[in-house]
């Protein structure tokens, strides 16, 4: 339980002081309420006089009475954390768990599935705020009131006591086989949950593929086996503690019978008063309930753990380190300095020794086959990672020492996939720069060869894209992307072949509004077709983590046996390429 209290004062957030004082509360209501218990002990024995004295009974139900009442006032304190803090809790999670995934390292973020955070972000965000606005103060009066009473009653009786000490400690195993049955059960069921989660949203984005190849439908391989497995993985939750939990509240009903059968026993030697008796029974009937529901909780509190644990996971991803000494770049070129970068889990590095710099406002291109480093390079650039080893300057300044936030103001991106979030076309621009006014947004547009097509639109610039973009075509959704980038108006540009995908008249489009995006500014690009380079100032040809070759499209030529000339002879070729007819 400390363990879980740990997790769950991370989850309370900026909440956590109100969360210890909902549980100071709990603590004292508990033992306002084991006390008012306690008074029956002296009430009965007053009842049970031969000579009852009216003024003492009449003392003992005000003292109930009052206990009673301060009871009731706590738990209307402790309730006000459910009903005014819950909301806000879960709330103040899921922004924390948001500005961690914001600082999160890219490839540990890239490691992760997007079911998988979905369902931290929304199902464990909300246990997590229900565990503390519930569950813990149940766990306090679950802990707390038994010990009290258990105080009280081998204060009156050693005997009895010894019997209710002998039956906890005998529940306790069972107790502690629910805790580890349902702590692995439910962290497989939210592994489970998790990954049906990430396969629902798979499924729905490539629901046309399966469609096309028959393998959508409630049959769909893509799909039945993570929801077997889920459901396979709910009943064995279920079924490993049900034993445990029934074995110990048997334990707990057989310590009341004891309790009586001892207790009788004495009562018929005259070593015990049936008053005595009486109150203990009844005072032993509070202390059996919350022993029996903490067997059947325990699989609630292990839920919650599961749920806590997870979210204590993404938010002990320590963001990029920043370096002390950094300072504002004043110039904007940019500088690899014997740079060595292996992403987690490779074995071999994906950069080896790089050294290059591109020139303020100039254009270096990068080539080279997949997974030469090319993409792993602009990576850097943008600090999604660090290097192991060498330096990655912006002007002169090291970006370790610039928070990632800060850097990026710098750099505008326009990749390969383009993503547009479900709003309107004026919306997915104004991302850039929100406080952007409608004629620049508008200005924007013109410049990527957006308006041209948003003015045929019926809506305007207040039409919605769709979910990812999925109402526009593939030339539409990049042009978008390049206005985006167009109004950061950022000193640096970073290009993932912006053009690849593209028929030839939407590559025409998009290439004139890259030519706006990209005038005066510090330009880095990924190229495969090799024509749409020749003009870079710089040519970067990168193989096996290294750069190969460099120099401008002429230079690189005049090497014949160069990869750049290899790579320029087959794209040529490949130009003369055609469709046989049908039966040659």
């Amino acid at each position: 339980m400390r363990r879980i209290l740990r997790l769950m004062l991370t989850a309370a957030g900026p909440y956590a002081p109100q969360f210890r004082t909902t549980l100071r509360i709990s603590v004292a209501a508990a033992l306002v309420q084991a006390a008012a218990y306690a008074t029956f002990v002296p009430l009965l024995a007053e009842l049970s006089r031969e000579q009852i004295r009216a003024g003492w009974a009449w003392w003992w139900v005000g003292v109930l009475a009052a206990l009673v009442a301060v009871e009731g006032a706590l738990r209307v304190r402790e309730s006000a954390f459910l009903y005014d803090h819950w909301h806000l809790v879960t709330q103040a999670t899921r922004l924390g768990l948001g500005k961690s995934l914001r600082s999160m390292p890219q490839q540990e973020l890239a490691r992760r599935a997007a079911g998988d955070l979905t369902s931290v972000v929304g199902n464990n965000a909300t246990t997590a705020a229900s565990a503390l606005s519930s569950l813990s103060t149940l766990f306090v009066q679950l802990v707390a009131v038994p010990t009290v009473l258990g105080v009280v009653i081998v204060a009156l009786d050693w005997r009895l006591g010894l019997v209710l000490v002998a039956a906890t400690l005998a529940a306790l195993p069972f107790v502690r086989q629910v805790q580890r049955r349902s702590n692995t059960g439910f962290r497989d069921v939210n592994d489970a949950d998790a990954a049906t989660s990430d396969r629902l949203v798979e499924y729905v984005q490539g629901l046309p593929v399966l469609k096309a190849t028959g393998q959508a439908g409630a049959d769909s391989p893509r799909l039945m086996p993570v929801l077997t497995h889920q459901h396979g993985a709910q009943a064995a939750a279920n079924r490993s503690a049900a034993m445990p939990v029934a074995g110990a509240q048997l334990v707990v009903q057989l310590a009341v019978v004891a309790l009586v059968a001892v207790g009788a026993g004495l009562v018929l030697d005259a070593r015990l008063p049936v008053a005595v008796l009486v109150a203990v029974v009844v005072t032993a009937a509070r202390f059996a309930e919350p022993l029996s529901l903490a067997a059947t909780m325990t699989k609630l509190f292990e839920l919650s753990e599961a749920a806590l644990s997870r979210i204590g996971d993404v938010l002990d991803v320590r963001p990029l380190p920043v370096a002390p000494g950094g300072s504002e770049p004043k110039t904007f070129d940019i500088r690899f300095e014997d740079v060595t970068f292996a992403y987690d889990g490779q074995s071999e590095p994906s950069l080896t020794g790089v050294d290059f710099t591109v020139a303020e406002r100039s254009l270096t291109a990068l080539v080279g086959p997949s997974g030469s480093g090319k993409t792993t390079i602009t990576k850097l650039i943008s600090r999604f990672a660090d290097p192991q080893s060498g330096v990655v300057r912006l002007g002169s300044v090291d970006i370790g020492a610039m928070d990632p936030d800060e850097l990026l103001r710098h750099i505008a991106i326009v990749f390969q996939d383009v993503y547009l979030f479900d709003d309107t076309i004026r919306a997915n621009i104004a991302l850039a720069r929100p406080d952007a006014t409608d004629a620049e947004i508008e200005a924007a547009a013109r410049a990527a060869n957006v308006h041209e097509f948003v003015d045929r639109l019926p809506r305007r610039y207040d039409t919605r894209v769709g979910e990812i973009g999925s109402a526009l075509s593939g030339g539409e959704r990049q042009r978008i992307s390049i206005a985006r980038a167009i109004l950061k108006d950022a000193p640096v540009v970073l290009l993932d072949e912006p053009t690849a995908a593209l028929d030839t008249e939407s590559e025409v489009a998009v290439q004139r509004a890259i030519d706006n995006l990209v005038a005066d500014k510090t330009v880095v690009v990924i190229a495969h077709r090799l024509s749409t380079i020749v003009g870079a100032d710089q040519i970067l040809v990168v193989d096996g983590g290294r750069i190969a070759q460099r120099g401008t499209h002429t230079d690189l030529l005049a090497d014949a046996e160069g990869r750049y000339a290899r790579m320029w002879s087959a794209q040529l070729a490949v130009r003369t390429w055609h469709v046989p007819a049908a039966g040659r």
